[in-house]
Formats: structure tokens, sequence, C-alpha cells
């Protein structure tokens, strides 16, 4: 008898599941976003020695870590949420310029890997990130 009660919950709470997804599913704007610590960022540079410059493209990213307007005095090319990036020894080499892609932010990482030091102008702000793929 217990058994049948507990199947006739499990089987409600199914059709619950069921229905909510049915209904999400059917509204267009819903965006669930998976991990709320995943950023979009576009890389608008790519210079010397790994001088990249990183746009962020998410309203929800902490403000304080990014320049909110740079000029670059190379090209004076004026950009918008960007930071420097710090963690240049595991960033992917397959990410060209323009491409957009999904990071973390990871201020523990290790940066520890040979760099040359010629210069190209980034903004004031570096930021240690991790690609998602």
């Amino acid at each position: 008898m217990f058994a049948l009660i507990g199947y006739i919950k499990n089987m409600k709470n199914f059709y619950l599941i069921l229905f909510t997804c049915m209904m999400l599913s059917c509204d267009e704007s819903v965006d669930i976003d998976p991990d709320p610590n995943t950023f979009i960022g576009k890389l608008v540079k790519k210079g010397i020695c790994m001088n990249y410059v990183i746009q962020v493209n998410d309203p929800n990213f902490p403000q304080d870590l990014i320049e909110e307007k740079w000029t670059d005095d190379s090209s004076d090319k004026e950009y918008i949420n960007v930071f420097a990036l710090k963690s240049i020894c595991d960033f992917p080499e397959d990410i060209e310029k323009d491409d957009s892609f999904n990071f973390v932010i990871d201020i523990n990482k290790e940066n520890n890997c040979a760099v040359c030091y010629a210069h190209t102008p980034v903004p004031n702000k570096y930021i240690s990130i991790t690609v998602i793929n």
C-alpha cells in the first residue's frame, strides 16, 4: 500500500516537473545561465608578446575590474569595458582577434611562464582568467 502511495507521489512530482519544463521551453525569453560566474569576452586586441585586450560583453561583470573607456595610444581607437590579460600562460592560441569566448575570473592562477618584454599599449587594469570551452 505504501509503495503505491509513494509511486503516485513520484508520478505527481514527475508531471509537475514535466509541466514546468514544457512551460519554460515555450517561453523563448527564458535564459538560464548555468554558471553565474561565467562571463562573455571578446579579444579586441592581440598585441605582441601576449599584450592582449579583452572586452567584456556581460552586464553582470564587476565594473571596478575593467576600464569603462580606454584609448589605444598606438591606433587612437577607443574601447569600452576592457581589461588587459594577466594570465597569458594558458590563454588558448586558437582565439583570434574579434573572437568571443566564455571565461571565469581566476585571481589565484599561477602565471609562471617565459614572457617577452616587448610592449604594446594595454589598459591599466589586468585580470587573470580561465577560458571555458
